[in-house]
């Protein structure tokens, strides 16, 4: 093999080289709008997922003693999540964002009154309004 042969194999390995790069910027360009959309959702499901392996951990491990005190607790703020969530929910531009919104307010709903029932609050509501 002398020089000029190698200076060719050079030169049309460099040309492939270009025009393979040029095809990795346009599948980039391309998948540009994929990856900007699933960026924060992947985020977003990442909190979601850490704070539900916490929560559990928490509430799994609280003494019987202090688990009306806590549940009072956690009936105000489950009150501020459904405010959080009628707010989600009412300013969402997508369909699946009003769903999600509805099922966190459904599910914070749920979490207030089954904690008034755990409690016995509301029990001791209905006692002083007399019914």
């Amino acid at each position: 093999m002398n020089a000029t042969e190698l200076a060719t194999q050079a030169q049309s390995m460099a040309q492939r080289a270009l025009e393979l790069a040029e095809q990795a910027r346009r599948a980039a360009e391309a998948a540009a709008p994929v990856a900007a959309a699933a960026e924060p959702f992947l985020y977003l499901l990442t909190i979601f997922l850490l704070a539900c392996f916490v929560g559990y951990h928490v509430v799994w491990n609280v003494t019987p003693a202090l688990h009306s005190p806590l549940m009072g607790v956690t009936n105000a703020i489950s009150s501020v999540i459904v405010v959080g969530a009628i707010l989600a929910a009412g300013t969402a531009d997508t369909v699946v964002a009003r769903i999600f919104g509805f099922l966190a307010v459904t599910l914070a709903a749920v979490n207030i009154f089954g904690g008034f029932m755990v409690t016995r609050r509301m029990l001791a509501m209905f006692k002083k309004k007399g019914g």
